[in-house]
C-alpha cells in the first residue's frame, strides 16, 4: 500500500508540521505502508494548461505521477482568505477528472481561526468527490492555538491524527478487498 501526503501550500510551516506527525504515526502503527510526502514548497510546478498529466515533465510530472500511483492520499492544507491555496487547486487541475477513483483521501486542515472549519466541507470535499475519491468522512482541523514552536501541543489533535491514520489505512484495505472480490466475480 502506498500513501502520499500532500502539503498543499508553498508557504508556512504548520501544515508540514501536522503532516510530519501524521507520517510518524503511519510509520509507527503501519510499518508495511510505503509513505511519501509531497510538500509543494519543494517543487517548481507549472500551472495547468489542459494537457494530460503524462505530458508534464520535471517536478510537475513527478508530483502528478506520484499522486496517480498512490492507493491513498492524505491532503494537508492551510486555509488562506477563507479558501484552499491556489497551489493545491492547481494540483487538482493538473489531474484527470477521475484521478482519485479507487483512492481513499483524508484531510488535515490548518487555520488561524475556528471560523474556517467548514472550508473543507464546502470547498475541498466537493472537489474530491467530483474527482471520484473515497473520502474519509472526518478530518483533522488544527488551529493556530494548537501549535507552539512548530510542535502540536493539543493532545486531542494528536489523538485525532492517529485516528485519521487508522481510518485511512483501514478504508484503503477495505476498498481494496471489495474491488478484488468484485473483479474475481468475472472469472477471467
Amino acid at each position: 500500500m502506498k500513501i502520499v501526503g500532500i502539503c498543499g501550500s508553498i508557504v508556512g510551516t504548520k501544515t508540514r508540521t501536522a503532516m510530519n506527525y501524521t507520517v510518524k504515526a503511519l510509520a509507527e502503527k503501519y510499518p508495511y505502508v510505503e509513505v511519501a510526502i509531497l510538500d509543494l514548497a519543494d517543487y517548481d510546478l507549472q500551472f495547468s494548461d489542459g494537457r494530460s498529466y503524462l505530458e508534464y515533465e520535471g517536478d510537475t510530472g513527478f508530483v502528478t505521477k506520484t499522486i496517480m500511483e498512490a492507493d491513498a492520499i492524505i491532503i494537508g492544507t492551510p486555509i488562506f482568505q477563507a479558501s484552499i491555496p491556489a497551489t493545491l487547486k492547481n494540483i487538482f487541475d493538473l489531474l484527470p477528472v477521475d484521478a482519485l477513483r479507487d483512492k481513499v483521501v483524508s484531510m488535515l486542515v490548518t487555520a488561524g481561526s475556528p471560523k474556517h472549519y467548514l472550508i473543507a466541507e464546502q470547498q475541498l470535499k466537493p472537489i474530491l468527490s467530483y474527482m471520484k475519491a473515497q473520502l474519509v468522512q472526518t478530518y483533522v482541523f488544527i488551529e493556530e492555538k494548537d501549535f507552539y514552536r512548530n510542535e502540536i501541543i493539543n493532545d486531542d489533535i494528536l489523538f485525532r491524527i492517529n485516528r485519521l491514520v487508522e481510518d485511512t489505512v483501514v478504508l484503503t484495505e477495505t476498498y481494496s478487498k471489495i474491488r478484488e472480490a468484485k473483479e474475481a466475480e468475472y472469472g477471467f
